[in-house]
């Protein structure tokens, strides 16, 4: 500060307003700091690490080892909810039965009464799951969790199952994704396990990493895409050996003509023992259980 009485005023103003300038440009902010730089086209491929690397430091650091992954239907709702749903419709169809928006309103709240159940489903099986991850804890005094129940983070089926997992006082994951509609972090996600990504691709990626079982449950575009992603990585041995479920084998043909696939030869008889169909939870987790049992994965070791 000692050199400034040597400077003018002209040239001490000159000094002070340029290193304001400079102090406070977008390019002398750290790169780490840089929002508008970090968002860029050319940033891309660091942001895409970034998205690999958080969620893993995350799950490492808290010892989970292995997870279920339950995929389905963002849109199905509780029973409780679907029946209400029906009877409000109902009681307002009752006083304008000819009005066919209402007649609309019904068919929708009985469609959403129907496939409630499957909500019911994959809450009981993550309870299933939740309370095994928790039995092999107590019991071996294990250093990590296994079979974590692990869903994309948002409502319905997802919702249901991170739901099933907190029932029973367990630990879960939600991968929740940046979309324009369907897409908010359920409640009954664990706080320290709930991510968001921007990038389909790495939350596929995170889904897939430490899966010892996928379990599918009825849905749309998102979850087709899920589980023929999945079949895809098995059938070319792209990943894990792990079982892929399907509950509901009625909706699943309706969908889906896999014999046709055969006849046309698109796909090999075998490739359809990639995958089964259960109803129940019960099913389900033995389906997954008697697997890695064959596989010797030492958390069933005196533990089913």
């Amino acid at each position: 500060m000692q050199k400034r009485q040597f400077y003018n005023n002209e040239e001490l103003q000159f000094r002070d307003k340029q290193t304001d300038l400079l102090l406070n440009s977008p390019e002398y902010v750290l790169a780490y700091e840089d929002e508008k730089f970090l968002n860029s086209q050319e940033a891309r491929a660091y942001r895409i690490q970034l998205e690999v690397v958080k969620p893993e430091i995350i799950l490492k650091a808290q010892r989970i080892r292995s997870t279920v992954i339950v995929f389905g239907s963002a849109r199905f709702l509780p029973g409780d909810v679907a029946q209400r749903m029906v009877e409000d419709a109902e009681r307002q169809l009752i006083s304008d039965p000819k009005n066919t928006a209402l007649q609309a309103k019904l068919k929708t709240a009985q469609n959403h009464l129907k496939y409630s159940k499957y909500y019911g489903l994959a809450r009981e099986f993550a309870q299933i799951v939740s309370q095994f991850n928790q039995n092999v804890v107590a019991n071996n005094g294990y250093s990590g969790h296994d079979f974590v129940i692990c869903t994309g983070g948002g409502p319905g089926i997802m919702e249901a199952a991170n739901r099933g997992a907190h029932d029973v006082g367990g630990i879960s994951v939600g991968l929740n994704i940046q979309l324009p509609f369907e897409q908010r972090p359920n409640p009954y996600i664990s706080s320290q396990f709930c991510f968001q990504f921007h990038y389909f691709g790495i939350r596929k990626l995170h889904f897939m990493l430490r899966a010892k079982a996928l379990v599918v449950f009825p849905g749309g575009f998102g979850t087709l895409d899920e589980l023929f992603e999945g079949i895809t990585l098995r059938q070319t041995h792209r990943m894990q050996q792990l079982p892929i479920i399907l509950f509901g084998e009625e909706y699943w043909r309706n969908v889906v003509n896999f014999d046709y696939l055969v006849d046309a030869g698109a796909i090999q008889p075998e490739d359809l023992e990639l995958f089964s169909f259960v109803e129940t939870p019960r099913q389900a987790w033995e389906e997954i259980v008697a697997y890695h049992k064959i596989h010797n994965d030492p958390a069933f070791a005196g533990n089913v």
